[in-house]
C-alpha cells in the first residue's frame, strides 16, 4: 500500500512537467508564444492536466473504498463462521 501511495504521489508531481495540447489548441498556442505571450500555454497545460488525473483519481477513490468495504465483510463473515 506505502508503494502504490507513493507511485502515485511520483506522477502526480512529475504531471507539471508533462505537455498535453490537442493539434488545434498547440497551433493557437504556438503562435500566442510567438507573439511573446507564453503565459497561455503554461495555464492551458495544467488545466488539460487537471481535467486528464480528476477521472483517474476519482477511480481509484472509489476503489479504495470498495477495498475497506470489502475487507470489512470479509471480517464480519469470518467472525460469524467462528461463532457458530
Amino acid at each position: 500500500m506505502k508503494k502504490l501511495v507513493a507511485l502515485i504521489l511520483l506522477l502526480v508531481s512529475s504531471a507539471s512537467e508533462i505537455v498535453a495540447q490537442c493539434a488545434m489548441c498547440r497551433t493557437q498556442l504556438e503562435n500566442n508564444v510567438s507573439n511573446g505571450d507564453p503565459g497561455i500555454a503554461a495555464g492551458l497545460n495544467i488545466g488539460i492536466l487537471y481535467l486528464l488525473i480528476m477521472p483517474y483519481l476519482a477511480i481509484m477513490v472509489l476503489g479504495y473504498f470498495w477495498y475497506k468495504s470489502s475487507r470489512k465483510n470479509a471480517s464480519k463473515l469470518g467472525e460469524r463462521a467462528i461463532a457458530r
